[in-house]
């Protein structure tokens, strides 16, 4: 009778421990996408800051408009043959007007990253306001 209940108390014991490890590895695996997941995002939006928005120059440039509102992507995770994971980063750009004089706006610039993992979609979002060049 010892040896049997030692032998449940070891198997429970056992079956925590790798419960403990599957969950961990599940987990990781799940930072792992969402990092890169908010890395693509930040590549969109660093897409947004670098683009020329001037209203002192004649004519006026404004390139923020014309970033893809959509893109899909391989995310950047190890992978091999066609195990990639795929990721869409959805850009939404909305004009803010502070003041109509002097006029005076700034651009609101939202990138949504959706990814699916294990069956389930996951979003990571971002968003910055951004000003003329001046």
């Amino acid at each position: 009778m010892e040896v049997v209940m030692c032998l449940v108390i070891m198997g429970m014991l056992f079956s925590g421990i790798l419960l403990g490890y599957v969950t961990s590895a599940k987990r990781t695996e799940w930072s792992g996408y969402s990092l890169a997941a908010q890395a693509l995002a930040i590549q969109q939006l660093e897409q947004a800051r670098s683009a020329k928005w001037d209203v002192l120059s004649v004519p006026s440039v404004n390139e923020i408009t014309n970033i893809p509102t959509k893109t899909t992507t391989i995310m950047d995770i190890p992978y091999s043959g066609t195990n990639y994971t795929w990721a869409t980063n959805w850009v939404t750009i909305s004009n803010i007007v502070l003041s109509v004089n002097p006029p005076v706006s700034v651009y609101l610039v939202r990138v949504d990253t959706v990814w699916r993992t294990r069956g389930l979609n996951f979003t990571n979002s971002i968003a910055n306001y951004f000003a003329p060049d001046r």
